[in-house]
């Protein structure tokens, strides 16, 4: 495929914590003139076969897509995978297995809500999850807005579920190695997502992108939702200091609550090596 295409490789379904199905993302994806889309749902692989022949539906190129939450340096990040076989059976079990916290965790968020007289948050976020599987932060954000508590999401996490408040609990997802190791062996690639987001020192970003890349982490993603100008260029540069190959995703969520629509970026830069150079034979 072209090097300079309108491809969206980051955005998340009812199967995980959007709004809308995987059937009327693909419609939305293509009416703003996406070419090549991914569905990458956090810790699930569930709408693949769905969101393949949404895509093709509505005439666009498909590559398999996950996001995987994994714990580095006390933080969490999340590894996108691209271009896997979705009946992989590690694939499958691996996700399995880091979602396998996140109902304990929910409990415990609910309880730490409880405490500020925020009652009944557990099954209130219930009504907003596609998956029990997957409860997650995004859901009982939701809860929190529909029940006048703050105006919308993004106040709920700096109010409620950031780390030192109310309903923050962590948890330990799968390390890092566990989450390439899966896409790897999946015959996918290992995309970092977002880099500009996580809370790093410089030492602990160089850090995170070796050992990514000794574990055979071939991508981070430049041009996406929550990175800004500024991040784009450092990215870029990163990318090329690490020879990574370069993605390009919204991270949309929902029509009312995420910054950018689906494949409304930027273009990547010319001078990177996009990530779907790399996965040609993978392209449905």
């Amino acid at each position: 495929m072209p090097s300079i295409l309108n491809a969206d490789l980051h955005c998340h379904s009812v199967v995980s914590d959007g709004t809308l199905t995987p059937e009327a993302l693909a419609e939305r994806a293509a009416a703003n003139g996406v070419e090549l889309w991914a569905l990458t749902d956090h810790d699930e692989i569930g709408g693949q076969h769905r969101a393949r022949a949404a895509a093709h539906a509505n005439g666009m190129k498909y590559l398999t897509g996950t996001e995987i939450s994994v714990t580095f340096a006390n933080e969490t990040v999340h590894i996108v995978g691209l271009g896997f076989d979705p009946d992989d059976e590690g694939m499958k079990k691996g996700l399995i297995a880091t979602r396998g916290g996140r109902g304990e965790r929910a409990q415990e968020m609910s309880e730490g809500l409880a405490k500020v007289g925020i009652h009944g948050a557990y099954e209130g976020a219930l009504k907003f999850v596609g998956n029990p599987e997957l409860i997650s932060r995004t859901h009982f954000a939701r809860f929190l807005v529909e029940n006048g508590h703050c105006k919308d999401t993004h106040e709920v996490f700096r109010k409620f579920l950031t780390e030192g408040k109310p309903g923050f609990v962590p948890h330990r997802w799968a390390t890092l190695k566990d989450a390439v190791h899966w896409i790897t062996a999946a015959k996918g690639i290992a995309v970092v997502a977002h880099p500009g987001r996580y809370k790093f020192t410089a030492n602990e970003e160089y850090a995170l992108f070796l050992e990514f890349k000794a574990h055979g982490g071939q991508a981070i993603e430049v041009v996406t939702g929550s990175h800004s100008a500024a991040e784009y260029v450092e990215y870029a540069d990163k990318a090329l200091e690490f020879g990574f190959a370069a993605s390009r995703g919204s991270d949309f969520h929902s029509p009312d609550e995420s910054h950018i629509d689906l494949g409304k970026l930027p273009l990547l830069p010319g001078k990177l090596t996009p990530v779907w150079e790399l996965l040609e034979d993978r392209i449905q």
